[in-house]
């Protein structure tokens, strides 16, 4: 990290921890950069799962049991 990079550093430290959150959610927000085709993809894959579940194909789990599995 340059010198310019330590003084931005250095002052974001300085920072209330909740503006220190803040500043790393715009932070991290500037990196994520539409991709179309991604998104394009995503969308066939949440059309094609909502059609088999419709169809039923698939099932589908209560989220009390899923978040159960992970405290666990």
């Amino acid at each position: 990290m340059d010198g310019e990079g330590q003084q931005i550093l250095a002052r974001a430290l300085n920072l209330s921890a909740d503006e220190i959150a803040l500043l790393i959610d715009q932070l991290l927000a500037s990196l994520d950069k539409p991709d179309a085709a991604v998104d394009a993809l995503w969308r066939r894959e949440i059309e094609d799962r909502v059609k088999a579940y419709q169809a039923g194909h698939i099932g589908s789990v209560a989220l009390e049991q899923v978040l159960a599995k992970y405290r666990n």
